[in-house]
């Protein structure tokens, strides 16, 4: 287990006890790595409402509700499309707040425009304007997926630290 990971979601866990919220999430190139993340921590029932693992452009529309439109014209790793993501999680949840990952992991799958650990992230507190942000992490397929948990979790947190 990652020692840092496990630290940053007992501090999410924390967070959302004291202002007694709850997070949902949309995970597509980390796969569910942040959901089990969270879940590591003793009691996260109480603020972890669910995780959406919608690794196919299918799961991202059935689960979600993101566009053909959005997918065909931007991609699954865009900001467009992560926008929608998060929009989904918060429709489709009780949840009070959601993040939502889409990126390319590798070894394949990169373009000129959008190369191996292009990651976009969202977050959204209900009722709140979507917070984007485009990463461009560098090493393997793990360590694309680590580093996308981290920030994901460090952003969330950021307003705490």
């Amino acid at each position: 287990m990652d020692k840092e990971l496990f630290f940053l979601a007992q501090r999410a866990g924390q967070f959302l006890t004291a202002c007694g919220k709850t997070l949902a999430l949309a995970e597509s190139c980390t796969g569910g790595l942040i959901s089990a993340t969270l879940t590591d921590v003793a009691g996260s029932s109480a603020w972890f409402d669910r995780g959406f693992v919608t690794y196919s452009n299918q799961a991202k529309m059935d689960m979600l509700g993101v566009k053909p439109e959005t997918l065909q014209h931007y991609g699954a790793v865009s900001a467009e499309t992560v926008t929608e993501m998060v929009a989904g999680v918060l429709a489709h949840s009780s949840a009070d707040c959601a993040i939502a990952v889409t990126g390319i992991a590798g070894p394949g799958g990169g373009t000129a425009e959008k190369p191996v650990g292009t990651v976009f992230v969202a977050w959204q507190w209900r009722g709140e304007k979507v917070l984007v942000m485009r990463k461009q992490f560098v090493g393997n397929r793990q360590s694309v997926r680590r580093q996308t948990q981290r920030v994901a979790l460090m952003t969330f947190l950021s307003p705490v630290f």
